[in-house]
C-alpha cells in the first residue's frame, strides 16, 4: 500500500462550494456535520451536477472523520470543506488535541489509544484519492480528497441503496465465503448507512432495537444489549439483558433466561472489546450447542453505557473482519445512546424549567370568563412565550402573555425574572404603566450586569477571548400587561402593550377594534416611558391577546394577520363564549399553514358574562 501522505499538495484550484462549521465534541456532531455538507452539496447541484456516489462517498468519509474526533479527542471539532471547480471534494476534520493521532487504517494501535482492531480509517483510504494529517500547535486536522464522481466500485455499479447492498453482501454466518465479501465496498456500504439510521435516533430503546436489526441475523445467529445506568462506575451489566435477538423467534426467551445468569463482567480497563462471553449452548437447541460469543463494552465520553454480545453457531472464533466491523459498530452504538440520554436528560430539564416558569393554574375572576391556549413549539421547552392570571388584591385581578426573544435557558432566565416581579409590583399597588417601566429598567440592569461580569472575565483572562456558552445575550422582551376590576354592569380595564401584538375586543354584534397602541419592547430604551388605556368590556365583550406565533403563522409568504387577518378570524368569533372562541381561533391558525408551527403559541380570551 502506498505511504499515506503528511501534507495536501499545495496548489491553485478555482472553488466552487466552501463552508465551514464548528461543532461541539458531542455523540450528536457526526450526524450534524452529515447535515451540514449534505445541505451544501445539494445546493452546489442546483449549478453543476454532483454524482450520487460523490455525495455517498462524502457522507461517509465525514461521518468517519468526524466520530473519531468525538471519540479520540473529545474537543470542539471544526469541519471544512470545499467542492473543486474539478469536481473533486475535500474534508478537512480539526480538533483541539494534536498528540492523539486518528486510528491506523491497518488496525494498529497508536500511543494514545486503547488497542482497537476496527476498520476506522481504512474506510477514508478507501473512498479517498489521498489523505493525512497535519499538526499544528494545539491542534491536529485529518483532511481527505475526493475523486470527482467518487471510487469506482470494483465489483460493479454504484448501488442505488446501499444498505439493501449491504445486506446481501453482508457475510453470512453458513455461508464459507460470507466474510470475505466484507473486503469490498459492501461493508462499507453497511456501515455508512447505519451510521445514518443510529445518528437519527433520540431514544436509547430504538437505538438498541435498531441494533439488533443491524447485526441479526447479517453479522451474527443472535445478540444482546445490557444497558448501564449513568451511576454505574465500570461495574458491568447486572441482570438480565434488556434487549435480545436471535434469527429464530422462538429461541429468544429461552436464550433470555440463559443470559440473565450470566451478565457481562468486563475487567477494569476501560476498553471496547472484544471480549469472550460463555456460549449458552444449552439454549440455542441441537444446532447451536457449539458456537462463539464476544462482547463489546459500549463506551462514550469515556463513560461506559452498556455492553453488546454477540454470537454465531458453528465457529470456534469469529473472523477479524467480522469483529473490527461490529466493533466500529458499537462505537456508533454508544454514541448513539449517548446522544440520546443526553437529550432526555435536556428535555427533562427542560420541562421541570417549563412547569416552573408557568403558573400552576390560572385565577378565576368574578364575572369573567376566560379561556387560554399555550403550545409550545418544542414540547420540551422552555418556550419563549408565557402568560399568567392572577389576583392582586382590592378587587384587582391581572394578566400577561409575553414573548421573550429566543428560546431555551436564556428565555428562562427572562421568564423567571419578568413574572415574579409582575406579581410582585401588581400586589404593591403600582399601576399598569409603572410596572412596565419598572420592569422595563430591571432587564437593562441585568443585562448591563451581564455585560460587567463577561467584561471582568475578559481582564482576568488577560485579555484572552473566553468562552461561556453563547455569551451573554440582550434579553428582550414583547409584553401585553393588563388589570382588571370587575363591577355591577362589566369590568373595567386597564392595558399597555410594549413591542406585542396589539389585543383586541369583540363586540356581540361581530365588531372588532383595537384596544391598545404600540410601544416599545422592554429592555431596550433606557428611562422609557410607558403609557396604558383603560376602556369597559360590557357583558358579551370578549378581549383577545395573542404572542405572535398566532400573527405570524405563515402559509407561504403571506403570514396570518396579513390584512388585518387575526381581526377577521375573530369577528366571525361573534356569539360565542370565550372557550369556542379561543378554540376556533387555534384551529384557524393551525389550518393556515402547510406545515406544523415554526414558533411558540400562547392566546388568551377574557370575557365579560
Amino acid at each position: 500500500m502506498a505511504a499515506i501522505p503528511t501534507q495536501r499538495e499545495s496548489e491553485p484550484r478555482a472553488r466552487e462550494v466552501r463552508g465551514r462549521a464548528t461543532l461541539p465534541g458531542s455523540p450528536l456532531a457526526p450526524g450534524s456535520a452529515r447535515a451540514l455538507v449534505r445541505a451544501a452539496l445539494a445546493d452546489a447541484s442546483e449549478v453543476c451536477a454532483i454524482p450520487a456516489r460523490l455525495v455517498d462517498d462524502t457522507m461517509a468519509v465525514v461521518s468517519e472523520l468526524v466520530t473519531n474526533a468525538v471519540v479520540h479527542a473529545g474537543t470542539d471539532v471544526v469541519v471544512e470543506w470545499l467542492l473543486e471547480e474539478t469536481g473533486a471534494f475535500v474534508v478537512e476534520v480539526g480538533d483541539r488535541h494534536p498528540s492523539r493521532a486518528p486510528r491506523d487504517p491497518l488496525g494498529g494501535e497508536g500511543p494514545y489509544d486503547t488497542p482497537e482492531s476496527g476498520r476506522g480509517l481504512r474506510l477514508v483510504t478507501t473512498l479517498a484519492e489521498t489523505w493525512g494529517v497535519t499538526y499544528r500547535a494545539g491542534a491536529k486536522t485529518v483532511w481527505a480528497r475526493l475523486p470527482p464522481g467518487g471510487v469506482e466500485d470494483p465489483d460493479g455499479p454504484a448501488p442505488d441503496a446501499p444498505l439493501e447492498v449491504a445486506e446481501d453482501l453482508a457475510p453470512q454466518p453458513h455461508r464459507a465465503d460470507g466474510d470475505r465479501d466484507w473486503l469490498g465496498r459492501g461493508a462499507l456500504s453497511f456501515l455508512a448507512e447505519a451510521s445514518d439510521l443510529l445518528a437519527g435516533q433520540l431514544d436509547e430503546t430504538l437505538v438498541t432495537a435498531l441494533t439488533g436489526q443491524l447485526i441479526v441475523p447479517r453479522l451474527a445467529d443472535w445478540c444482546a444489549v445490557w444497558l448501564e445506568d449513568e451511576a454505574t462506575v465500570r461495574g458491568g451489566a447486572a441482570g438480565g439483558p434488556d434487549r435480545v435477538w436471535h434469527a429464530s423467534e422462538n429461541r429468544i426467551e429461552e436464550l433470555r433466561c440463559a443470559l440473565e445468569k450470566e451478565p457481562p463482567c468486563p475487567g477494569e480497563a476501560l476498553r471496547s472489546g472484544p471480549e469472550p462471553y460463555p456460549w449458552p449452548g444449552h439454549a440455542l437447541g441441537p444446532q447451536g450447542a457449539d458456537g462463539t460469543a464476544l462482547a463489546y463494552r459500549l463506551i462514550a465520553g469515556g463513560r461506559p453505557l452498556g455492553t453488546l454480545v454477540i454470537g454465531r453457531c458453528g465457529l470456534a472464533r469469529f473472523p477479524d473482519e467480522v469483529t473490527g466491523l461490529v466493533e466500529d459498530l458499537g462505537r456508533r452504538v454508544a454514541l448513539a445512546i449517548g446522544a440520546a440520554r443526553q437529550y432526555a436528560r435536556q428535555a427533562t430539564i427542560s420541562a421541570v424549567l417549563q412547569r416552573g416558569l408557568l403558573p400552576g393554574a390560572v385565577a378565576e375572576i368574578p364575572g369573567v370568563s376566560s379561556a387560554l391556549v399555550y403550545e409550545p413549539c418544542d414540547k420540551g421547552g422552555p418556550s419563549g412565550d408565557f402568560y399568567d392570571l392572577f389576583p392582586a388584591g382590592d378587587g384587582r385581578w391581572c394578566f400577561a402573555v409575553g414573548d421573550v426573544q429566543g428560546k431555551g435557558p436564556e428565555a428562562a432566565v427572562v421568564i423567571g425574572l419578568a413574572r415574579p416581579w409582575l406579581r410582585l409590583l401588581a400586589r404593591e399597588g403600582y399601576r399598569v404603566a409603572d410596572v412596565l417601566d419598572r420592569l422595563n429598567q430591571l432587564l437593562l440592569d441585568d443585562a448591563t450586569e451581564a455585560a460587567d461580569a463577561a467584561a471582568r472575565a475578559l481582564v482576568a483572562a488577560g485579555g484572552r477571548p473566553v468562552v461561556t456558552g453563547d455569551g451573554p445575550q440582550t434579553r428582550f422582551l414583547s409584553l401585553l400587561y393588563g388589570e382588571l376590576t370587575p363591577y355591577d354592569g362589566g369590568v373595567r380595564c386597564t392595558l399597555a402593550s410594549a413591542g406585542h401584538p396589539l389585543p383586541l375586543v369583540l363586540s356581540p354584534d361581530g365588531t372588532v377594534r383595537t384596544a391598545a397602541g404600540p410601544q416599545t419592547l422592554l429592555g431596550v430604551v433606557e428611562d422609557e416611558t410607558y403609557t396604558s388605556e383603560t376602556f369597559d368590556l360590557r357583558p358579551g365583550d370578549s378581549l383577545l391577546c395573542v404572542t405572535d406565533g398566532v400573527t405570524e403563522r405563515r402559509s407561504g409568504s403571506r403570514q396570518f394577520d396579513d390584512g388585518d387577518g387575526l381581526a377577521r378570524a375573530l369577528s366571525g368569533c361573534a356569539g360565542l363564549g370565550a372557550e369556542p372562541i379561543a378554540q376556533r381561533i387555534r384551529r384557524l391558525v393551525d389550518d393556515f399553514g402547510e406545515g406544523p408551527p415554526e414558533d411558540d403559541l400562547a392566546l388568551l380570551v377574557l370575557q365579560a358574562e
